[in-house]
């Protein structure tokens, strides 16, 4: 266990406790000497911790897992802990996290398996309110917020700046696009593309989410031309397929390059093999 540290002398004459003298720290754990851990938590003998994190009381954090800096972890979250996956038989999988997430209250966010590449990632700026479980081998970009009770199952993908709401529940391999965003109590059996609004259970499209692509500067040509997108996804009556042939067909003929990007990010995603979309 690390030794309080101390203020220099002619301070305050009080001990700046870093590390909880309760606080279970592995001696072979890597920790950056600016992390505070806080009172009973725990950190297990191949964890790596980047400068400016914080571990709240009783907080875990376990396995083969590496964290970035700036990142927050409150009580009772178990970051690192095993796959609940029966093919898992102890095997060295790791879970990698980036800077500045915050993880809140009873999270548990499991390491891969040997099945899907060993590694579930947390990309960085991440909110993840409490009760959220991210199972292994996901992938998750980041900016995200995941509403409390949000349920992802093993092998999902969720991009950048996507909002899961509250108790959200999402099967595996299931991909989420960037931007896209589900109502409270959303059930998504397939994949939901970037940009577009969803809710219900099982999930269904309502629209594409134009208030936080405004919010991040998307102009008003460019959401102009992803409703074009959508319209042709969703009111066409076209196949997958055909939907992302004309979207990419939509992306070619522009000359803006926010617009062609954005774009080809919706037809990439439609042309990815996976399980379907949301309708």
């Amino acid at each position: 266990m690390r030794p309080a540290r101390r203020r220099p002398a002619g301070g305050l004459g009080v001990l700046v406790t870093r590390i909880h003298p309760t606080a279970l720290v592995d001696p072979s754990a890597q920790i950056d000497s600016s992390v505070e851990i806080g009172p009973h938590a725990i950190v297990g003998p191949h964890v790596r911790i980047g400068s400016a994190c914080r571990l709240h009381a009783f907080a875990q954090v376990l396995g083969h897992t590496q964290m970035g800096s700036h990142n927050t972890v409150h009580s009772h979250a178990v970051v690192g802990g095993p796959p609940q996956d029966k093919k898992y038989q102890g095997e060295p999988t790791r879970l990698e996290i980036g800077n500045g997430n915050t993880i809140r209250e009873c999270c548990t966010i499991n390491t891969g398996t040997e099945q899907d590449g060993g590694v579930t990632r947390i990309g960085n700026d991440n909110w993840i309110m409490a009760y959220v479980h991210i199972a292994h081998d996901c992938q998750v970009g980041s900016y995200t917020i995941m509403a409390n009770a949000t349920q992802l199952a093993g092998h999902v993908t969720v991009g950048d700046w996507a909002i899961l709401g509250g108790i959200t529940g999402v099967h595996q391999f299931v991909r989420i696009g960037a931007h896209a965003m589900t109502g409270a109590g959303t059930t998504l059996l397939q994949d939901l593309p970037p940009y577009v609004m969803s809710s219900g259970n099982p999930a269904a499209a309502h629209g594409l989410n134009t208030e936080g692509l405004r919010r991040r500067g998307f102009s008003a040509d460019t959401l102009g031309l992803l409703k074009k997108a959508y319209r042709l996804v969703y009111k066409a009556g076209l196949g997958l397929a055909e939907a992302a042939d004309q979207v990419s067909g939509l992306a070619e003929a522009q000359t803006d390059d926010a617009s062609v990007a954005a774009l080809k990010v919706f037809s990439a995603f439609l042309a990815s093999p996976g399980r379907g979309i949301v309708r």
